[in-house]
């Protein structure tokens, strides 16, 4: 008789291994096409998901305290009937260290225009600067980066390499992220 294999031990978020210590571990999936939706998890906690009923058609955007790790607001932006102008009044005022957790659902981009593509470039973004409609996209960046972010996935949408009719595939990312120590 074989005994069953150990069941693989899940840490938070799902993730398959803890984070190192004064690390933030965070999973975050896109919405699929305009049917599912997208899902934030940080420490365990999620953040907005559609059984929360905090997302939308557009960016899914959570705000989180780079030092403490907890939520201050978490929030969805229509961007192809929204007003912009509602987002730029979200992302403007942000303080130094606070980490911005964003995932697309059904379109993340008609409504960009440059000063939202700018903001989201500092905030660590590589892609936003070519964000285009019903492209899938999920980005963690934080006030006051240097550098550009490793926490970002970006998949075109493409006749050609679409999975879902008329949507490209839904993108998932997990990770650890480091703790500021203090908000400078």
């Amino acid at each position: 008789m074989r005994l069953a294999e150990p069941r693989a031990r899940k840490y938070k978020c799902g993730l398959p291994q803890p984070c190192p210590e004064e690390h933030l571990a965070f999973r975050m999936v896109s919405g699929a096409a305009n049917v599912i939706g997208p899902k934030i998890c940080l420490e365990d906690k999620m953040l907005m998901s559609s059984v929360k009923d905090n997302v939308g058609r557009g960016l899914n955007i959570a705000l989180v305290n780079g030092v403490s790790g907890e939520l201050i607001e978490a929030r969805a932006f229509d961007m192809w009937a929204g007003d912009v102008n509602d987002l730029l009044k979200f992302i403007r005022p942000l303080h130094e260290g606070t980490l911005v957790f964003v995932a697309s659902y059904d379109d993340p981009a008609t409504k960009m225009n440059e000063e939202t593509r700018k903001l989201f470039g500092e905030l660590g973004s590589k892609n936003a600067k070519e964000l285009a409609f019903r492209d899938s996209w999920v980005f963690v960046g934080a006030k006051g980066v240097q550098n550009k972010s490793p926490f970002e996935q970006h998949v075109k949408n493409s006749k050609h390499t679409n999975k879902y009719e008329g949507w490209p595939e839904a993108l998932e990312m997990e990770g650890c992220i480091p703790r500021r120590s203090s908000a400078s």
